[in-house]
């Protein structure tokens, strides 16, 4: 089974920016949707973006504009690009990986993303 690990969390200010990377152990790049979702404190986890095979995209209201979603195919790696970062955006972020043929998904062990001043 695929494993993912996320790296590129950490302590930013107000209107700063982010990477995140996740890095799967073996080949995503054909059969694999992938996406980023966190959980703020207190809160479920949610969505924050995905990444078809295709590369085709799908953002939460809350960070379009600012956040930027892409895939190596050719590494198995996503990213998310963050910018003008919110105190709301704090949260742990997780990667997400699910097999086109599967309603599971893979999740890594989480990054902490904390947006103050």
């Amino acid at each position: 089974q695929v494993q993912l690990v996320e790296s590129g969390g950490g302590l930013v200010q107000p209107g700063g920016s982010l990477s995140l990377s996740c890095a799967a152990s073996s080949s995503i790049s054909t059969f694999y949707h992938t996406g980023w979702y966190r959980q703020p404190p207190g809160s479920e986890r949610q969505l924050v973006a995905t990444i078809s095979p295709g590369r085709a995209t799908n953002y939460a209201d809350s960070v379009k504009g600012r956040f930027t979603i892409s895939r190596d195919n050719a590494k198995s790696a996503v990213y998310l690009q963050m910018n003008s970062l919110k105190p709301e955006d704090t949260g742990v972020y997780y990667c997400m990986a699910r097999r086109i043929s599967s309603n599971i998904p893979i999740w890594g062990q989480g990054t902490q993303v904390t947006v103050s001043s």
